[in-house]
């Protein structure tokens, strides 16, 4: 009978441990210092993204969410630091198409919130719809790592995308690189 228990209790502590793994969440630290952490393994292709509340947790083997409990313009800004700092890589910046749409009557605040976003980002922001944004998410987390970062902001259409690409060698290069190849 104690080692029925024992086995049931070993193979409970085993499913709960691979619940933990699926679903991609870090147990401990900060997302300061988890993002500190992965950023010089992250490197083109790889995207962080900043999101609102009821953003889903997304179950790719490469998709990654943090929680920060912190206002949204602030992860916002000291992800936008941390990335700046990396030698290695620069970020394409995207939003949800649909936050330039949304009127104020429809989500109230949203107004002042696009007023920050521009105030940090200026005109490098690109909106994409929300859906194709998702698509791409979930075919990069297929081969490369993502990093999700939830805030307790409660706004649609809020998320700040950014796709990795490299620090040091440009577009321009490489199709110089890629015609030279094909001959």
């Amino acid at each position: 009978m104690k080692k029925v228990s024992l086995i049931i209790i070993i193979v409970f502590l085993l499913i709960s441990c691979k619940m933990d793994t699926q679903t991609n969440v870090p147990q401990s630290s900060s997302w300061k210092e988890e993002l500190a952490a992965k950023l010089p393994y992250l490197g083109h292709r790889n995207w962080v993204v900043i999101t609102d509340m009821a953003y889903p947790l997304q179950s790719g083997s490469g998709i990654t969410t943090l929680y920060a409990d912190e206002p949204y313009e602030q992860v916002l800004q000291q992800v936008k630091q941390m990335i700046d700092a990396a030698p290695h890589v620069f970020a394409h910046t995207y939003c949800d198409k649909e936050l330039g749409l949304i009127p104020e009557a429809d989500m109230p605040g949203v107004t002042a919130f696009r007023e920050k976003m521009t105030r940090i980002y200026g005109s490098e922001v690109v909106p994409v719809p929300h859906e194709q944004l998702i698509s791409r998410l979930d075919e990069a987390g297929k081969l490369f790592n993502v990093v999700i970062i939830k805030t307790p902001l409660t706004m649609a259409y809020t998320s700040t995308f950014f796709e990795f690409d490299c620090n040091y060698w440009s577009a321009d290069r490489q199709q110089r690189l890629d015609e030279a190849m094909k001959q």
